[in-house]
């Protein structure tokens, strides 16, 4: 991709979540990642009408009229994007290729992040950890990692999320909101997972190609894993080696979907190439009712 290509990409993805940043933080983001707690704001003298339970009767004793203390809910929040840039997301069979959607998606979240004052820190994971961008905030940096989540280039061609979570965990102990983006290609979602969502707000979003879970009747066709390196034949023209495809694909959705209920991870599917604002915003909606 050359310079200019670069800035054309990352303006594209600015200019499309500037248009539907509205949409996901009308409400959505803004319910969705919330303060969790409250923060002292000041202490003023009480007039009437105020809530006597906020009364500080030590100030009251000392000043000799009644005092309460206020407070005002913690607004700004930090979020860490775990990008998967493996192989495997480069694939679509559509107008669009998963890692498409993955820069979207991000780019989207981050844009509504910086406008509700948040910091964002972002994490681009193969095989091992590939670039860390502590949170920071503005529209420079978040300008930085969109650039960074569209053209950026892996050692590895794997997907190791084990490593991502782990690191994630040394580096920011304190609790966060965590978007874990990928197209979830691996035997298992990592058991430390469950321990970062034990200390995080975890929230999992997969990313999927149509043609990853049916496949057509075109006869014989080569595949290969873009991140093992194997090939395989398969005759697409037999209906069982179809049903036998599609069987194997619903198993791992639903192996997915369980491991991610029983860590108490919520979990949104998104298709490459479609139109996902809609369903990120009621995603949003529904993570802040279940919060």
């Amino acid at each position: 991709m050359t310079h200019a290509e670069l800035r054309r990409k990352v303006l594209e993805f600015e200019l499309r979540a500037r248009k539907t940043m509205t949409l996901v933080t009308a409400g959505a983001y803004r319910s969705a990642f919330r303060g969790k707690g409250v923060e002292f704001e000041e202490i003023r003298e009480y007039v009437p009408g105020d809530d006597t339970r906020s009364i500080d009767w030590n100030v009251t004793a000392r000043l000799g009229r009644p005092h309460l203390k206020r407070f005002s809910e913690e607004r700004e929040q930090t979020l860490m994007f775990l990008v998967d840039v493996s192989s495997s997301t480069r694939f679509g069979s559509g107008s669009a290729r998963k890692a498409d959607a993955i820069a979207e998606l991000f780019s989207v979240l981050a844009y509504a992040a910086m406008s509700s004052r948040d910091e964002v820190g972002l994490i681009l994971f193969a095989e091992a950890v590939e670039l860390y961008v502590p949170p920071a905030k503005g529209m420079a940096h978040v300008l930085r990692m969109i650039r960074e989540v569209v053209a950026f280039k892996p050692r590895g061609a794997s997907t190791g999320l084990a490593c991502a979570v782990e690191f994630l965990m040394k580096v920011r102990r304190k609790q966060a909101f965590v978007f874990l983006i990928s197209d979830f290609l691996v035997d298992r979602v990592v058991p430390s997972l469950r321990t970062c969502a034990a200390r995080h707000d975890v929230v999992a979003v997969s990313v999927f190609d149509p043609r990853e879970e049916s496949l057509p009747d075109c006869g014989l066709i080569e595949f290969e894993d873009p991140e093992q390196g194997w090939h395989a034949l398969l005759d697409t023209g037999d209906a069982q080696v179809r049903a036998a495809f599609e069987a194997t694909a619903r198993q791992r959705r639903e192996s997915l979907a369980k491991e991610f209920r029983s860590a108490s991870i919520d979990h949104l599917r998104v298709e490459a190439g479609t139109n996902f604002i809609p369903q990120l915003a009621r995603f949003l909606r529904a993570h802040a009712k279940a919060a």
